[in-house]
């Protein structure tokens, strides 16, 4: 049987898992965190201040120069300037989301030898 303690920390590692894996990840408001290197142009298009043709122009760009080395990229993008920019800096990444350290699980064959 697995404790609260163990539950909460599988709970934990998949959901960082998950995040990882789709590049999403909750940011300080409601808006998710979006991979701008990865995302669909439906997934960018959905950040505030980000419309379809944005969007479009985003995904366009990084189909023709490869991907974005920073979020500060987003600059050479028709139509984001430093305003828009400064706004969606919370909510974009280019890379993958970093998940925190998990603690040490003792394997299960020294876990059940204990008890």
């Amino acid at each position: 049987m697995i404790g609260p303690v163990k539950r909460v920390l599988v709970a934990g590692v998949l959901v960082a898992s998950l995040w990882i894996a789709t590049g999403t990840a909750p940011a300080a408001g409601d808006e998710p965190v979006v991979n701008i290197n990865t995302a669909s142009a439906a997934e960018i298009g959905g950040l505030n201040g980000i419309g379809d043709a944005k969007a479009k122009g985003i995904v366009e760009y990084r189909e023709k120069n490869g991907p974005f080395k920073s979020v500060d990229d987003l600059r050479k993008v028709h139509g984001i300037g430093d305003k828009l920019l400064d706004k969606l800096r919370s909510h974009v990444t280019v890379g993958p989301l970093a998940a925190a350290p998990a603690a040490p699980v003792a394997p299960a064959s020294a876990a059940a030898a204990k008890h």
